[in-house]
This record gives structure tokens, sequence and C-alpha cells, in this order.
């Protein structure tokens, strides 16, 4: 299935710009920022929070903080005492998968959504290939750029499939035909409206999904500030999926 022409210039100049702030982010020790929090420490460094750069993490066994540093990402796992800054190193392939990740262009792949070359990788294990997509899997609120060109992901391709979509009483099934893991949102019937539960449910889920879409307004041009506004409108699925794909790339810290 190729992958839909979206008229979404905006997003390409904005994996352009997060690219380059990856590139000449370097090494230097800046301000950090929680984007992960779990573990019995997770209250006392809460997502969203800033640590000066004489700050001090002190963990304990079973704790995993991420922290954000001049674009990059840092895992630090307890049990010890960890400086909120360090030097980071991203290994080469960070600027092409975070174009990837901030992007809904003809960049993308217009098969699978994923790379096919890892054979561990199994549908459950698969992310959506950028945050744009929503993976109907996911619950909770979600982003959008454009209501109009908001399209629907699933891991796989195989196999014909229906979701049901429920909201204020109005109904709608989207067919996912076998060879395709896209499919537009159904604009015509149930309209992308701010704030509104939608229920999904069929299609492979285990149990019903609900989602809520919330207004992205102006596109970040920095992986920072696309952080920072997922954060702030409660973006959470969105979030995950950035950091994870940044963690992804550590090839230091400490």
């Amino acid at each position: 299935m190729s992958f839909p022409d979206f008229s979404m210039r905006r997003i390409g100049l904005t994996a352009a710009a997060a690219v380059a702030a990856i590139a000449f982010a370097g090494t230097a020790a800046a301000q950090s920022m929680v984007v992960r929090s779990t573990g019995p420490s997770a209250g006392k460094y809460p997502t969203g929070t800033k640590l000066k750069s004489t700050d001090k993490l002190s963990l304990v066994a079973g704790d995993k903080v991420v922290l954000m540093q001049s674009g990059k990402t840092r895992t630090l796992s307890g049990p010890g005492t960890f400086g909120a800054t360090g030097q980071i190193q991203a290994n080469q392939n960070m600027g092409a998968t975070v174009t990837r990740m901030l992007s809904t262009g003809p960049t993308m792949r217009s098969r699978g959504g994923f790379s096919r070359g890892a054979e561990t990788d199994t549908p459950i294990n698969v992310r959506a290939p950028n945050l744009w997509l929503l993976d109907y899997r996911e619950a909770g609120t979600f982003c959008v750029v454009d209501p109009a060109t908001l399209m629907l992901w699933r891991p796989n391709m195989e196999g014909d499939t229906a979701l049901e979509i429920e909201s204020a009483g109005k109904k709608a099934t989207v067919a996912i035909v076998d060879g395709a893991n896209f499919r537009k949102w159904p604009t015509d019937t149930l309209p992308v409206q701010y704030g509104v539960d939608y229920r999904l449910s069929g299609a492979g889920l285990a149990r019903p999904v609900t989602v809520r879409f919330a207004a992205m307004g102006t596109v970040p041009d920095t992986v920072e500030g696309s952080v920072d506004m997922l954060m702030a409108k409660g973006c959470s699925p969105q979030l995950n999926r950035l950091v994870d794909t940044m963690s992804e790339t550590e090839t230091a810290g400490g």
C-alpha cells in the first residue's frame, strides 16, 4: 500500500530542524529534563522535572530515569548516584531515526511501516514509525497535526480486519485490507473533535481502547520542543514512542 501523500510541508521542515538540532548539539553539559521515570523513586523525579548541571540523582534498585539533554537521551539505572548532566553520544542512525519519527511525508516506508530486517520483531513489539500515526492499540490522548489527514495504523499487514469506532452515539467501521497497515480516520462519519472520547474495538484488540484528541497547533522545530509540547498536552503514547526511539540510539551515558 502506498503511504498517503500528505500536504504537510511543515512536518518536513520540522524533521529537518530536529535533525539539525541533534547534529549540532554535541556533548555540551546543558540543562537536563526527566522524560521518563519508573521505579521506587519515580515520585522523586517525575516526568518534566528540569535539572541543573550541578544536581545529583540518587537512585535505588529498580529505578530507571531517562534524561534528555541537548536533544539526546541518557538512561540512568539504579542503584547509584548520578550527575544530572554528562557526556552523551548517539549512534550514527539517530538522525535518520528521529527524522522518520517526526515526519509523515514520502520519506516513510510504504510497506509495513517498520524495518523487516530483525527476525525477532513481532507485531506486538513494533511501534508506529512516526508520531503522527494513530496506533489504535494505544489508549490516551493523541496530539493531531491535521484532523483532515489523520491516519490509523496497525503493526502488520496480514489479513482483512475491521476497526469499530464509537463516539457520542455515532459509529463507524474502518476496513483495513490484507497488505495494508494504514487507513484514514473516517472524518466523513466521525469528524475529529478535541476533548471527546472515542471507543475503538475489534481489529484484533483484546479489549476496547479509548482515545481522545488534542490540537497540536504549531509543529515544534526541535526535539526538545516536541517533548515539551507532548508533555504539556498529555499526549503520553506519542511521548513514549519518541523517548523509546531516542533511547534505542544511545551509545554512551552515565
